[in-house]
């Protein structure tokens, strides 16, 4: 592995952004505010250096495995792409967000065991840390032995809680809503419809499956998140299990309760970008201004964290070292990451070189990730050890 010498940028460096040099060798960041050269030389001038970023929710990645309603593509062509995608938005961690539900098609059983063991086989040739992210929906209890197994393989890591049952019921009678999630599942809209209402007539059962699952995922020791908490009262249950992660909470109530818990909070960078959720709950940004908010996550958009956490600083919210930690440090403690998320010694070298000379758009120019440069968009910034030898032995 070629070390890496990076001058003449803008550092983040704790609280501040800092003229400094980085030096990687082996994996990691081995030096700060060093002079001198390596293997490869990166002219960070006028650019900011930052850590990579963390991203605990995508499901971006659904898109390159079905860009249509029943358009299947290869898992491993899918993961390939997206990791092109995610690491040219800087994003050098990627937890994707796979549904296990008990619908057929996008979102079935089969789909994330699939995906689960192309991650597995494909994690030496994909740039960004790849891991699985398990969206579990709660009414699916036929798989939930096999389940349990993953989490004691500790093949899983991050395990969330998922209940859609109420909204797939409302969107029965919602023509547009009902087709998709039709299409999304590739039967006929009557077997569809039966399949909901079978499905749906488990709701007591549901809770000691929860629980179940929850003791599963303590006992290996990974971090449960609960998905689009209602109130208090559900974070609380949720808490009690030891879920220390609420995920898009639907109102500011309930985040307040996560917050006084001591429970990481999460919302979708989107929502930051556009203003808004698209769905028309709690909006991002002033969950934030109200310290409401630890984690910011791409959920379908990969470019989406880069571009909040600019937005916050254009609009005033926040600094870009505090709105910065939303996409690195923060999720990086969410997950129980603690090589990661900051420029010090001894880090994984997961780091991005970023022009914000326009601040609305911020443009990736340089990607490290775990110490090896992966994406580059001007040359002219790399000087290299090894090119003269090369040449002189052409």
């Amino acid at each position: 592995m070629t070390d890496i010498f990076i001058s003449g940028g803008r550092c983040l460096i704790g609280p501040d952004l800092t003229h400094t040099s980085l030096t990687i060798s082996e994996g990691l960041i081995s030096r700060l505010d060093a002079s001198g050269h390596a293997g490869l030389d990166l002219d960070a001038g006028g650019l900011a250096v930052l850590p990579g970023i963390v991203d605990i929710h995508g499901d971006a990645f659904e898109r390159q495995m079905m860009p249509r309603a029943g358009v299947d593509f290869p898992i491993d062509v899918a993961l390939i792409d997206s990791d092109r995608q995610a690491v040219s938005n800087g994003i050098t961690t990627v937890f994707h967000a796979a549904t296990w539900s008990w619908e057929p098609g996008l979102r079935s059983a089969a789909n994330a065991r699939h995906l689960l063991e192309s991650i597995e086989a494909l994690r030496p040739r994909l740039a960004a840390d790849t891991r699985f992210h398990l969206r579990h929906e709660t009414y699916n209890l036929d798989d939930e032995n096999e389940i349990r197994g993953l989490l004691a393989a500790q093949r899983i890591d991050l395990f969330a809680f998922n209940d859609h049952m109420d909204s797939t019921v409302a969107s029965l009678d919602k023509p547009h809503k009902r087709q998709r999630m039709v299409d999304r599942a590739g039967l006929s809209g009557d077997d569809f419809d039966r399949l909901v209402q079978r499905i749906a007539a488990r709701a007591d059962a549901v809770p000691a499956s929860i629980a179940r699952l929850a003791e599963a995922a303590r006992q290996a020791g990974i971090r449960m998140l609960s998905h689009d908490d209602e109130s208090p009262e559900m974070r609380r249950a949720f808490r009690g299990q030891g879920v220390g992660i609420a995920e898009f909470p639907v109102n500011e109530e309930t985040a307040r309760e996560a917050a006084a818990g001591g429970d990481a909070i999460v919302f979708g960078a989107p929502n930051v970008v556009r203003g808004g959720s698209h769905t028309g709950w709690t909006k991002a940004s002033e969950m934030i201004s109200k310290g409401l908010c630890s984690v910011l996550a791409s959920d379908y958009y990969y470019p989406a964290p880069l571009l909040a956490a600019y937005r916050l600083v254009a609009d005033r919210i926040l600094s870009l070292p505090r709105a910065w930690s939303l996409i690195s440090a923060g999720p990086a403690h969410a997950a129980g990451l603690s090589d990661r998320g900051a420029l010090a010694a001894g880090q994984r070298a997961d780091i991005i070189l970023v022009d914000d000379s326009a601040p609305m758009r911020p443009r990736v120019v340089a990607v490290i990730a775990a110490g090896r440069l992966v994406y580059l968009t001007e040359t002219n910034r790399l000087s290299t050890a090894v090119a003269p030898r090369a040449a002189a032995a052409e």
